[in-house]
């Protein structure tokens, strides 16, 4: 299995979601990430406020951000090498680095009903 890293930009805390608006983008990542790390991905996400040493020490993410500035974030790396730039993966990209298939549908006690969400 292959090792995901993402390189967030500057944000509140380690997902970006909190406060009083939620990104949805954020929220479906986190939401994405957190489901394949319970089914054995390995993927790490490192905020840009809170973990500013991972993006210094480095040298492909310190070497962007000193060509691009922080516009260039979120980075994604896949086994080291970069994959993706300004724009988090979709969900086939995760599916495709981690081998592992994505959900799509909610899990019982959702909002299901005849043909799809109401």
């Amino acid at each position: 299995m292959k090792k995901v890293t993402i390189y967030d930009p500057a944000m509140c805390c380690s997902t970006g979601i909190c406060g009083a608006s939620v990104d949805k983008e954020l929220l479906r990542v986190a939401t994405v990430i957190e489901n394949l790390k319970q089914k054995g991905a390995d993927i790490t996400r490192f905020n840009l406020s809170s973990q500013p040493n991972e993006f210094v020490d480095n040298k492909l993410i310190n070497g962007q951000l000193k060509e691009n500035g922080p516009d260039i974030l979120p980075i994604t790396l896949v086994d080291g090498n970069l994959v993706k730039s300004k724009i988090y993966p979709t969900n086939e990209e995760f599916t495709q680095w981690t081998g592992i298939a994505i959900e799509d549908k909610p899990k019982a006690g959702g909002c299901c009903c005849s043909g799809g969400c109401c």
